[in-house]
């Protein structure tokens, strides 16, 4: 099993997001996948992230805000970063992580809040349907008989 890490500062708002959307496309796409989400500075996972979660029926059950010490690194292969790449937080050396930065909606006007919450997991949604949909396919191709 290999495992994909979310990463942004607080673990509080994007890469919870990307943690419980992430869970859900690899259990739709048959996708034999562990996966993490942390930050530097754990704080709390806003309840937004439950509020729009719930909205596109994706389970938010479980989702804690986690420190980078909690995460089983020899476990992961792979990162993407959420937010700026200079605030993406050390890695060990083995992991070169992927740079999706995305504006924090918790930082977005409380008028304008549940939108920007909406607005980071439909990107999300978009992003990791593509990934997840690829890896699927990749895992198909290279179960294929040679003759095939």
């Amino acid at each position: 099993m290999s495992g994909l890490l979310f990463v942004c500062d607080a673990n509080s708002a994007r890469s919870p997001l990307a943690e419980a959307i992430a869970r859900e496309l690899a259990w739709v796409h048959h996708l034999d996948i562990e996966i993490w989400s942390a930050g530097a500075r754990p704080s709390h996972v806003d309840p937004e992230v439950r509020s729009v979660l719930g909205e596109v029926r994706v389970s938010a059950e479980g989702l804690r805000s986690k420190s980078l010490l909690e995460v089983p690194f020899d476990e992961i292969s792979e990162v993407i970063c959420l937010c700026v790449p200079s605030q993406c937080p050390p890695l060990p050396d083995r992991l070169e992580p992927r740079s999706w930065p995305l504006p924090d909606p918790s930082s977005a006007p409380s008028s304008e809040r549940v939108d920007a919450f909406r607005a980071t997991r439909d990107e999300l949604m978009r992003r990791l349907e593509r990934d997840f949909r690829a890896r699927a396919e990749a895992r198909r191709r290279a179960r294929r008989p040679p003759w095939a």
